[in-house]
């Protein structure tokens, strides 16, 4: 049997360079709209300097649209979010993202730069792209 190869030294080697990010005070219909077209799960909530303050799922808009719909909806992201976010830097070795995802039990990590702004999102999918 061949071996499995990781063909990926950092996060940066993983990420998605074009990011989903919403800003905290997009509705929730806006943000429903944008997660759908993308065809991401998530988004990072930023605040106006980039810095993620929290993350907008498809979940959390399915918690929030049981009891409220979601056609028209103008509440705030800013109620809905998440607002832990699980991050890394550009840097980071790969063996520190796939431990994450594992111990963490995640499905999306955010990638910041040293300034701490927004620049990538890792998903395991992204992992299991770069195995040669």
């Amino acid at each position: 049997m061949a071996a499995i190869t990781l063909l990926a030294e950092t996060a940066a080697d993983l990420m998605n360079r074009d990011p989903v990010s919403l800003g905290d005070s997009t509705e929730a219909s806006e943000a429903a709209r944008v997660l759908v077209s993308s065809g991401f799960g998530a988004a990072a909530v930023i605040d106006e300097a980039g810095r993620p303050i929290g993350v907008i799922s498809q979940t959390d808009l399915l918690i929030h649209a049981r009891g409220h719909g979601l056609a028209e909806d103008a509440t705030p992201i800013r109620d809905l979010m998440t607002t832990a976010v699980f991050s890394l830097r550009t840097d980071s070795p790969v063996r520190s993202v796939i431990e994450q995802f594992l111990a963490l039990h995640i499905h999306h990590l955010f990638v910041m730069d040293a300034s701490g702004t927004l620049v990538g999102v890792i998903s395991p999918v992204d992992v299991l792209k770069k195995l040669g």
